[in-house]
Protein backbone atom coordinates (compact mmCIF):
# COMPACT_ATOMS: atom_id res chain seq x y z
CA UNK A 1 0.00 0.00 0.00
CA UNK A 2 1.41 3.39 -1.02
CA UNK A 3 0.72 6.10 1.59
CA UNK A 4 1.02 9.82 1.01
CA UNK A 5 4.46 11.34 1.55
CA UNK A 6 3.41 14.99 1.84
CA UNK A 7 0.18 16.63 2.92
CA UNK A 8 -1.46 19.85 4.01
CA UNK A 9 -3.27 19.96 7.36
CA UNK A 10 -5.26 23.19 7.44
CA UNK A 11 -7.04 22.43 10.69
CA UNK A 12 -8.83 25.24 12.50
CA UNK A 13 -8.10 28.94 12.08
CA UNK A 14 -4.70 30.66 11.92
CA UNK A 15 -3.81 32.49 15.12
CA UNK A 16 -3.09 36.18 15.56
CA UNK A 17 0.67 36.28 15.20
CA UNK A 18 3.13 37.70 17.69
CA UNK A 19 4.23 40.46 15.32
CA UNK A 20 2.42 42.46 12.66
CA UNK A 21 2.35 41.45 9.01
CA UNK A 22 4.46 44.54 8.27
CA UNK A 23 7.13 43.42 10.75
CA UNK A 24 7.31 39.88 9.38
CA UNK A 25 7.44 41.20 5.81
CA UNK A 26 10.33 43.49 6.83
CA UNK A 27 12.34 40.50 8.05
CA UNK A 28 11.75 38.46 4.89
CA UNK A 29 12.54 41.45 2.65
CA UNK A 30 15.88 41.99 4.40
CA UNK A 31 16.65 38.28 4.04
CA UNK A 32 15.78 38.27 0.33
CA UNK A 33 17.95 41.33 -0.23
CA UNK A 34 20.89 39.48 1.32
CA UNK A 35 20.13 36.39 -0.75
CA UNK A 36 20.01 38.41 -3.96
CA UNK A 37 23.28 40.22 -3.22
CA UNK A 38 24.99 36.93 -2.33
CA UNK A 39 23.68 34.90 -5.25
CA UNK A 40 21.64 32.61 -3.00
CA UNK A 41 18.56 31.17 -4.73
CA UNK A 42 16.85 29.74 -1.63
CA UNK A 43 17.45 29.48 2.12
CA UNK A 44 16.73 26.31 4.06
CA UNK A 45 16.62 27.12 7.77
CA UNK A 46 16.66 24.27 10.27
CA UNK A 47 17.23 25.99 13.62
CA UNK A 48 14.66 26.88 16.24
CA UNK A 49 15.72 30.50 16.28
CA UNK A 50 15.71 31.32 12.58
CA UNK A 51 12.51 29.41 11.84
CA UNK A 52 10.87 31.28 14.70
CA UNK A 53 12.36 34.63 13.63
CA UNK A 54 11.19 34.38 10.03
CA UNK A 55 7.91 32.47 10.50
CA UNK A 56 6.76 32.98 14.13
CA UNK A 57 6.71 29.20 14.56
CA UNK A 58 8.64 27.39 17.29
CA UNK A 59 8.81 23.69 16.60
CA UNK A 60 9.11 20.73 18.98
CA UNK A 61 11.78 18.44 17.53
CA UNK A 62 11.51 15.25 19.58
CA UNK A 63 14.10 13.69 17.27
CA UNK A 64 12.56 14.91 14.01
CA UNK A 65 13.92 17.57 11.68
CA UNK A 66 12.14 20.72 10.54
CA UNK A 67 12.78 23.42 7.97
CA UNK A 68 11.72 26.82 6.74
CA UNK A 69 12.39 27.33 3.04
CA UNK A 70 12.54 30.92 1.80
CA UNK A 71 12.67 31.59 -1.92
CA UNK A 72 12.19 34.77 -3.95
CA UNK A 73 8.41 34.44 -3.75
CA UNK A 74 7.46 31.93 -1.03
CA UNK A 75 8.00 31.15 2.67
CA UNK A 76 7.21 27.54 3.60
CA UNK A 77 7.60 25.70 6.87
CA UNK A 78 8.22 21.95 6.63
CA UNK A 79 6.89 20.10 9.65
CA UNK A 80 6.18 16.59 10.88
CA UNK A 81 2.81 14.86 10.58
CA UNK A 82 2.75 14.29 14.35
CA UNK A 83 2.14 18.03 14.90
CA UNK A 84 -1.20 18.05 13.09
CA UNK A 85 -2.43 21.50 12.11
CA UNK A 86 -0.56 23.43 14.81
CA UNK A 87 2.33 24.48 12.51
CA UNK A 88 -0.14 25.66 9.86
CA UNK A 89 -2.03 27.73 12.43
CA UNK A 90 1.23 29.28 13.69
CA UNK A 91 3.36 29.73 10.57
CA UNK A 92 3.62 33.06 8.81
CA UNK A 93 3.59 31.72 5.25
CA UNK A 94 2.75 28.30 3.82
CA UNK A 95 3.05 24.98 5.63
CA UNK A 96 3.92 21.58 4.18
CA UNK A 97 3.69 18.39 6.26
CA UNK A 98 5.86 15.31 5.72
CA UNK A 99 4.77 11.90 6.97
CA UNK A 100 6.70 9.03 8.55
CA UNK A 101 5.71 6.48 5.91
CA UNK A 102 9.11 6.67 4.20
CA UNK A 103 12.46 7.52 5.76
CA UNK A 104 13.34 10.16 3.16
CA UNK A 105 10.04 12.08 3.22
CA UNK A 106 11.71 15.12 4.83
CA UNK A 107 14.22 15.31 2.01
CA UNK A 108 11.39 14.87 -0.48
CA UNK A 109 9.57 17.82 1.11
CA UNK A 110 12.63 20.07 0.92
CA UNK A 111 13.24 19.10 -2.71
CA UNK A 112 9.61 19.86 -3.59
CA UNK A 113 9.85 23.43 -2.29
CA UNK A 114 13.32 24.50 -3.40
CA UNK A 115 13.10 25.62 -7.06
CA UNK A 116 14.59 23.24 -9.61
CA UNK A 117 16.59 26.16 -10.98
CA UNK A 118 18.36 26.80 -7.66
CA UNK A 119 22.14 26.49 -7.81
CA UNK A 120 23.17 28.03 -4.46
CA UNK A 121 21.18 27.33 -1.30
CA UNK A 122 21.83 28.85 2.10
CA UNK A 123 21.94 26.63 5.18
CA UNK A 124 22.99 27.23 8.78
CA UNK A 125 26.52 25.92 9.23
CA UNK A 126 26.32 26.51 12.97
CA UNK A 127 23.21 24.34 13.31
CA UNK A 128 23.17 21.48 10.80
CA UNK A 129 24.86 18.28 11.93
CA UNK A 130 27.00 16.32 9.51
CA UNK A 131 24.15 13.86 9.11
CA UNK A 132 21.60 16.57 8.35
CA UNK A 133 23.95 18.24 5.89
CA UNK A 134 24.33 14.94 4.07
CA UNK A 135 20.54 14.61 3.93
CA UNK A 136 20.16 18.11 2.50
CA UNK A 137 22.95 17.52 0.01
CA UNK A 138 21.22 14.33 -1.10
CA UNK A 139 17.91 16.12 -1.50
CA UNK A 140 19.47 19.02 -3.39
CA UNK A 141 21.83 17.14 -5.68
CA UNK A 142 24.02 19.40 -7.76
CA UNK A 143 23.32 22.43 -5.54
CA UNK A 144 26.07 24.33 -3.69
CA UNK A 145 25.26 24.63 0.02
CA UNK A 146 26.59 27.88 1.50
CA UNK A 147 26.43 29.36 4.98
CA UNK A 148 23.71 31.91 5.70
CA UNK A 149 23.74 31.69 9.50
CA UNK A 150 26.30 34.39 10.22
CA UNK A 151 24.59 36.98 8.03
CA UNK A 152 21.20 36.25 9.61
CA UNK A 153 22.71 36.49 13.09
CA UNK A 154 24.05 39.95 12.30
CA UNK A 155 20.61 41.08 11.14
CA UNK A 156 18.92 39.69 14.26
CA UNK A 157 21.27 41.76 16.45
CA UNK A 158 19.38 44.93 15.48
CA UNK A 159 15.88 44.86 16.93
CA UNK A 160 12.76 46.44 15.47
CA UNK A 161 10.39 48.60 17.51
CA UNK A 162 8.00 45.65 17.82
CA UNK A 163 10.75 43.37 19.07
CA UNK A 164 11.89 45.92 21.63
CA UNK A 165 8.31 46.31 22.87
CA UNK A 166 8.07 42.53 23.36
CA UNK A 167 11.44 42.38 25.13
CA UNK A 168 10.35 45.17 27.48
CA UNK A 169 7.27 43.15 28.37
CA UNK A 170 9.50 40.18 29.06
CA UNK A 171 11.68 42.26 31.39
CA UNK A 172 8.58 43.47 33.22
CA UNK A 173 7.37 39.90 33.66
CA UNK A 174 10.81 38.80 34.86
CA UNK A 175 10.53 41.40 37.63
CA UNK A 176 7.21 39.82 38.63
CA UNK A 177 8.94 36.45 38.82
CA UNK A 178 11.66 38.00 40.97
CA UNK A 179 9.13 39.39 43.41
CA UNK A 180 7.44 35.99 43.70
CA UNK A 181 10.83 34.39 44.24
CA UNK A 182 11.69 36.74 47.10
CA UNK A 183 8.29 36.19 48.67
CA UNK A 184 8.88 32.42 48.73
CA UNK A 185 12.41 32.53 50.19
CA UNK A 186 12.91 31.41 53.78
CA UNK A 187 15.14 29.16 55.86
CA UNK A 188 14.01 25.56 55.40
CA UNK A 189 12.32 26.18 52.04
CA UNK A 190 13.62 23.93 49.21
CA UNK A 191 15.04 25.51 46.08
CA UNK A 192 12.41 23.89 43.88
CA UNK A 193 9.53 25.45 45.81
CA UNK A 194 10.99 28.93 45.31
CA UNK A 195 11.50 28.22 41.61
CA UNK A 196 7.94 26.94 41.21
CA UNK A 197 6.50 30.08 42.81
CA UNK A 198 8.51 32.29 40.47
CA UNK A 199 7.76 30.33 37.30
CA UNK A 200 4.05 30.13 38.10
CA UNK A 201 3.81 33.89 38.56
CA UNK A 202 5.53 34.53 35.23
CA UNK A 203 3.46 32.01 33.25
CA UNK A 204 0.22 33.48 34.61
CA UNK A 205 1.30 36.99 33.62
CA UNK A 206 2.34 35.87 30.13
CA UNK A 207 -1.05 34.19 29.72
CA UNK A 208 -2.80 37.38 30.80
CA UNK A 209 -0.70 39.72 28.67
CA UNK A 210 -0.36 37.51 25.57
CA UNK A 211 -3.59 35.52 25.27
CA UNK A 212 -2.64 34.11 21.84
CA UNK A 213 0.81 32.91 22.90
CA UNK A 214 1.82 29.31 23.42
CA UNK A 215 2.86 28.94 27.06
CA UNK A 216 6.14 27.08 26.86
CA UNK A 217 9.72 27.17 28.11
CA UNK A 218 9.41 29.80 30.87
CA UNK A 219 11.59 28.67 33.75
CA UNK A 220 13.45 29.67 36.92
CA UNK A 221 16.84 28.61 38.18
CA UNK A 222 16.98 29.30 41.91
CA UNK A 223 20.24 28.28 43.55
CA UNK A 224 21.43 28.31 47.15
CA UNK A 225 24.76 27.81 48.90
CA UNK A 226 27.25 25.77 46.90
CA UNK A 227 24.74 25.48 44.06
CA UNK A 228 25.35 29.16 43.22
CA UNK A 229 28.82 28.40 41.85
CA UNK A 230 27.55 27.89 38.28
CA UNK A 231 25.29 30.32 36.47
CA UNK A 232 23.30 27.50 34.85
CA UNK A 233 23.13 25.02 37.72
CA UNK A 234 19.74 23.26 37.78
CA UNK A 235 17.25 23.59 40.61
CA UNK A 236 17.56 20.98 43.36
CA UNK A 237 15.63 20.03 46.48
CA UNK A 238 18.31 21.53 48.76
CA UNK A 239 16.76 23.47 51.63
CA UNK A 240 17.79 27.08 52.16
CA UNK A 241 19.72 27.79 55.35
CA UNK A 242 20.07 31.07 57.23
CA UNK A 243 23.15 32.92 55.94
CA UNK A 244 23.05 31.18 52.54
CA UNK A 245 24.09 33.04 49.43
CA UNK A 246 21.28 32.74 46.86
CA UNK A 247 20.96 33.25 43.10
CA UNK A 248 17.66 34.31 41.60
CA UNK A 249 17.34 33.60 37.86
CA UNK A 250 13.95 34.31 36.24
CA UNK A 251 13.48 33.56 32.55
CA UNK A 252 10.11 34.33 30.95
CA UNK A 253 9.77 33.08 27.37
CA UNK A 254 7.33 34.82 25.05
CA UNK A 255 7.04 33.45 21.50
CA UNK A 256 10.65 32.25 21.59
CA UNK A 257 11.97 35.55 22.97
CA UNK A 258 13.99 35.12 26.14
CA UNK A 259 14.39 37.75 28.84
CA UNK A 260 16.13 37.43 32.17
CA UNK A 261 16.43 38.77 35.69
CA UNK A 262 19.35 37.56 37.81
CA UNK A 263 20.22 38.71 41.31
CA UNK A 264 22.43 37.80 44.24
CA UNK A 265 20.54 37.53 47.52
CA UNK A 266 21.16 36.23 51.03
CA UNK A 267 18.84 34.47 53.42
CA UNK A 268 18.43 36.54 56.60
CA UNK A 269 22.08 37.55 57.03
CA UNK A 270 25.44 37.78 55.24
CA UNK A 271 28.99 37.58 56.60
CA UNK A 272 31.37 40.53 56.33
CA UNK A 273 33.39 38.83 53.58
CA UNK A 274 30.25 37.96 51.65
CA UNK A 275 29.15 41.59 51.84
CA UNK A 276 32.57 42.80 50.71
CA UNK A 277 32.59 40.55 47.65
CA UNK A 278 28.98 41.36 46.86
CA UNK A 279 29.73 45.09 46.93
CA UNK A 280 32.69 44.63 44.58
CA UNK A 281 30.54 42.76 42.08
CA UNK A 282 27.89 45.47 42.33
CA UNK A 283 30.60 48.06 41.65
CA UNK A 284 31.51 46.23 38.45
CA UNK A 285 27.83 46.01 37.55
CA UNK A 286 27.25 49.73 38.03
CA UNK A 287 30.29 50.64 35.95
CA UNK A 288 29.21 48.23 33.26
CA UNK A 289 25.79 49.87 33.06
CA UNK A 290 27.54 53.21 32.51
CA UNK A 291 29.74 51.84 29.71
CA UNK A 292 26.90 50.44 27.59
CA UNK A 293 26.20 53.16 25.03
CA UNK A 294 26.26 53.59 21.23
CA UNK A 295 29.79 53.59 19.84
CA UNK A 296 31.23 51.47 22.63
CA UNK A 297 33.18 48.37 21.56
CA UNK A 298 32.16 45.11 23.23
CA UNK A 299 35.72 43.94 23.90
CA UNK A 300 36.79 47.29 25.31
CA UNK A 301 33.96 47.21 27.85
CA UNK A 302 35.16 43.80 29.03
CA UNK A 303 38.76 44.99 29.33
CA UNK A 304 37.80 48.00 31.45
CA UNK A 305 35.64 45.93 33.79
CA UNK A 306 38.47 43.42 34.17
CA UNK A 307 40.53 46.20 35.72
CA UNK A 308 38.09 46.61 38.61
CA UNK A 309 38.22 42.91 39.44
CA UNK A 310 42.00 42.97 39.10
CA UNK A 311 42.27 45.83 41.62
CA UNK A 312 40.59 43.59 44.18
CA UNK A 313 42.46 40.41 43.27
CA UNK A 314 39.32 38.81 41.84
CA UNK A 315 39.95 38.65 38.10
CA UNK A 316 40.66 34.92 38.30
CA UNK A 317 37.26 34.46 39.96
CA UNK A 318 35.37 35.83 36.97
CA UNK A 319 33.45 33.04 35.22
CA UNK A 320 32.13 34.27 31.83
CA UNK A 321 31.64 37.32 29.62
CA UNK A 322 29.91 40.43 30.89
CA UNK A 323 26.73 40.25 28.82
CA UNK A 324 25.02 39.11 25.63
CA UNK A 325 22.37 40.01 23.10
CA UNK A 326 18.67 39.36 23.58
CA UNK A 327 15.98 38.31 21.12
CA UNK A 328 15.10 34.87 19.76
CA UNK A 329 17.10 32.95 22.33
CA UNK A 330 16.76 30.16 24.85
CA UNK A 331 18.86 27.87 26.99
CA UNK A 332 18.64 25.23 24.25
CA UNK A 333 18.73 27.26 21.05
CA UNK A 334 19.95 30.47 19.52
CA UNK A 335 22.82 32.82 20.23
CA UNK A 336 23.77 36.13 18.66
CA UNK A 337 27.42 35.43 19.31
CA UNK A 338 28.58 38.58 17.56
CA UNK A 339 27.05 40.70 20.31
CA UNK A 340 28.65 39.56 23.54
CA UNK A 341 30.69 41.55 26.04
CA UNK A 342 33.88 39.52 25.75
CA UNK A 343 37.45 40.57 25.10
CA UNK A 344 37.51 38.91 21.66
CA UNK A 345 34.34 40.59 20.32
CA UNK A 346 34.96 43.80 18.35
CA UNK A 347 31.31 44.66 17.60
CA UNK A 348 30.43 48.33 18.05
CA UNK A 349 27.19 48.94 19.94
CA UNK A 350 24.43 50.58 17.88
CA UNK A 351 20.95 51.93 18.61
CA UNK A 352 18.29 49.16 18.75
CA UNK A 353 20.69 46.53 19.98
CA UNK A 354 19.57 44.88 23.24
CA UNK A 355 22.25 43.60 25.58
CA UNK A 356 22.71 42.55 29.19
CA UNK A 357 25.19 43.59 31.82
CA UNK A 358 25.85 40.56 34.02
CA UNK A 359 29.16 40.35 35.88
CA UNK A 360 29.80 37.19 37.89
CA UNK A 361 32.51 35.95 40.20
CA UNK A 362 32.76 32.60 41.99
CA UNK A 363 34.60 31.92 45.24
CA UNK A 364 35.17 28.18 45.89
CA UNK A 365 33.68 26.34 48.85
CA UNK A 366 35.84 26.50 51.96
CA UNK A 367 37.08 30.03 51.32
CA UNK A 368 35.65 33.09 53.13
CA UNK A 369 32.71 34.48 51.17
CA UNK A 370 32.22 31.26 49.17
CA UNK A 371 29.57 31.25 46.47
CA UNK A 372 28.60 32.74 43.14
CA UNK A 373 27.74 36.43 42.80
CA UNK A 374 25.82 37.66 39.76
CA UNK A 375 23.71 40.67 38.84
CA UNK A 376 21.90 41.07 35.52
CA UNK A 377 20.12 43.97 33.84
CA UNK A 378 18.88 44.31 30.24
CA UNK A 379 19.59 47.49 28.29
CA UNK A 380 18.21 48.82 25.01
CA UNK A 381 20.79 50.90 23.14
CA UNK A 382 19.34 54.30 22.15
CA UNK A 383 20.68 57.11 19.96
CA UNK A 384 22.43 58.78 22.88
CA UNK A 385 22.77 56.15 25.61
CA UNK A 386 20.91 53.10 26.87
CA UNK A 387 17.59 52.41 28.55
CA UNK A 388 17.72 49.95 31.43
CA UNK A 389 14.48 47.96 31.24
CA UNK A 390 15.13 45.90 34.38
CA UNK A 391 13.38 47.33 37.42
CA UNK A 392 14.27 44.88 40.18
CA UNK A 393 16.75 46.39 42.70
CA UNK A 394 20.18 44.90 43.38
CA UNK A 395 22.72 44.98 46.18
CA UNK A 396 22.90 44.36 49.95
CA UNK A 397 20.54 47.18 50.85
CA UNK A 398 17.72 45.43 48.99
CA UNK A 399 18.34 41.71 48.78
CA UNK A 400 19.03 40.29 52.23
CA UNK A 401 15.65 38.60 52.52
CA UNK A 402 13.65 35.85 54.14
CA UNK A 403 13.69 37.08 57.75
Amino acid sequence: MELERLKHIENGTPVDHTFSAVEMARRILALRQHMASSGIDAAVFTSYHNINYYADFLYCSFGRVYALVVTSDEVTSITANIDGGQPWRRTVGRNLVYTDWRRDNYEHAVRSVVPNTARRVGIEHDHVSLALRDRLASALEGVELVDIAAACMRRRMLKSAEEIALIKEGARIADIGGAACVEAIGAGVPEHEVALASTGAMVREIARSFPNAELMDTWTWFQSGINTDGAHNPVTSRQIESGDILSLNCFPMIAGYYTALERTLFCETASDRHLELWEINCKVHRRGLELIRPGAVCGEIAVELNEIYAEHGLLANRTFGYGHSFGVLSHYYGREAGLELREDIKTVLEPNMVISMEPMIMVPEGQPGAGGYREHDILVITSDGAENITGFPFGPEHNIVGS
